[in-house]
């Protein structure tokens, strides 16, 4: 494929800057500041990869895609770097709180599931199709709707509603 142009560039980062960041955020429990370094990662990511890109998916599943690697290689750093613990990611994420609780609750309950899920329900909560999530994490459509189906309970338990 072509190299990437700063227009075709622009374009991209404006259409799905959003999304991408409400990923991030979900994968980094709430932490906007956080999501913010994350999704310029991303960004910073698409552009080198972009001769890569085939065209077999659309751009949206294709930079899902880039957004999820980009996210799991961050966590996976994070868990070996020993200096950087769950609580102080917690306790960042409580000093950001917003005026709204319930939707800062939601993104810790989300951030007490394991990376899958919750890049499944983050999806899901995008209002991704179904079959896009399911091409995109890689199983069959069927296991992801019972999938869906454990963290939504999960996710009912942890907010206190199951």
């Amino acid at each position: 494929m072509s190299s990437l142009q700063p227009i075709q560039f622009d374009s991209l980062y404006e259409q799905y800057h959003e999304m991408v960041f409400q990923l991030c955020t979900g994968f980094l429990k709430g932490d906007r500041e956080m999501a913010a370094d994350l999704t310029q990662d991303v960004f910073i990511n698409t552009w080198n990869a972009w001769s890569s890109y085939r065209g077999e998916a659309s751009h949206k599943t294709w930079i899902y895609r880039i957004t999820v690697n980009t996210c799991l290689q961050y966590l996976r750093k994070q868990k070996n770097k020993r200096n950087v613990g769950e609580e102080q990611l917690q306790d960042h994420a409580e000093e950001e709180r917003t005026d709204d609780v319930h939707f800062t609750d939601l993104y810790q309950a989300i951030g007490q599931l394991n990376d899958l899920d919750r890049l499944i329900i983050m999806m899901v909560l995008e209002e991704i199709d179904y079959p896009e999530i399911s091409q995109i994490v890689g199983i069959s459509e069927g296991n992801l709707r019972v999938r869906i189906h454990r963290i939504k309970q999960k996710l009912k338990k942890l907010l206190g509603n199951g």
